[in-house]
């Protein structure tokens, strides 16, 4: 499976953005997308997961500003709508597709940069 992520920028502390990523191959159907981040210096984290039947998942620290969405449909696309963005979430977010969410590995995409500034 190949994801192809978008949406990335640079935005003023308390703007919002929205992420798309488009998965394309051999898609299950099961499966479950989501979205990780890393920012500089800090280790990768979850952000946001989503199954194929719709249900979200969301790390504590996550909920309130992020919201994860997808289109079953022949697009088979994931987007991350992210308000109320803070200088610390800044980083380069990327998308990842798993058939199984609780084993690691699976298909990640290339990333896009978010930088939030002041």
């Amino acid at each position: 499976v190949q994801l192809q992520a978008s949406g990335g920028g640079s935005v003023q502390a308390g703007g919002s953005l929205r992420l798309s990523c488009a998965a394309s191959g051999r898609i299950s159907s099961t499966n479950t997308l989501g979205w990780y981040r890393q920012a500089p210096g800090k280790q990768r984290e979850l952000v946001a997961s989503i199954n194929s039947d719709g249900s979200a998942n969301y790390p504590d620290s996550m909920k309130g500003r992020f919201a994860i969405s997808r289109d079953n449909t022949a697009k088979n696309t994931v987007y991350l709508q992210m308000n109320n963005l803070q200088l610390d979430d800044t980083g380069v977010y990327y998308c990842v597709y798993r058939i199984v969410w609780a084993l690691p590995g699976g298909s990640w995409g290339q990333g896009t940069l978010v930088t939030v500034s002041s």
